[in-house]
């Protein structure tokens, strides 16, 4: 079976980074869009970006110009670094990943992907 693990989760003060990682195992990765979203305690998920098979990305404007998402495809991982960090990025970060899509058009597809990680906390302090 498909397998998703984050990493690099941790507690930060405001305006400092952090860089998450996901890794692959159980799937010839290398073919799927893949993505991350979070979700802080009584708020809805919330989308942050996606990838394509042809590294084609997109993120949410609150992700834009902060967050990078990115892919080793010969590692199977996807990263997202993650800087100038508010306390409202305080969430659980989950990568997710759709082994029947090459191509992203948004950010919300990432709500149809197949498999998910259990997600790794980050938490920003002010």
């Amino acid at each position: 079976p498909v397998r998703l693990v984050e990493s690099g989760g941790g507690s930060v003060q405001a305006g400092g980074s952090l860089n998450l990682s996901c890794a692959a195992s159980g799937t010839t990765y290398i073919r799927y869009c893949m993505g991350w979203f979070r979700q802080a305690p009584g708020k809805e998920r919330e989308g942050i970006a996606v990838i394509g098979a042809d590294g084609f990305k997109i993120y949410t404007d609150s992700a834009e110009g902060r967050f990078t998402i990115a892919r080793d495809d010969a590692k199977n991982t996807l990263y997202l670094q993650m800087t100038s960090l508010k306390p409202e990025d305080t969430a659980m970060y989950y990568c997710t990943g759709e082994p029947y899509c090459t191509v992203v058009q948004s950010v919300q597809q990432y709500e149809t992907f197949l498999f998910r990680g259990q997600g790794t906390q980050v938490t920003v302090s002010s």
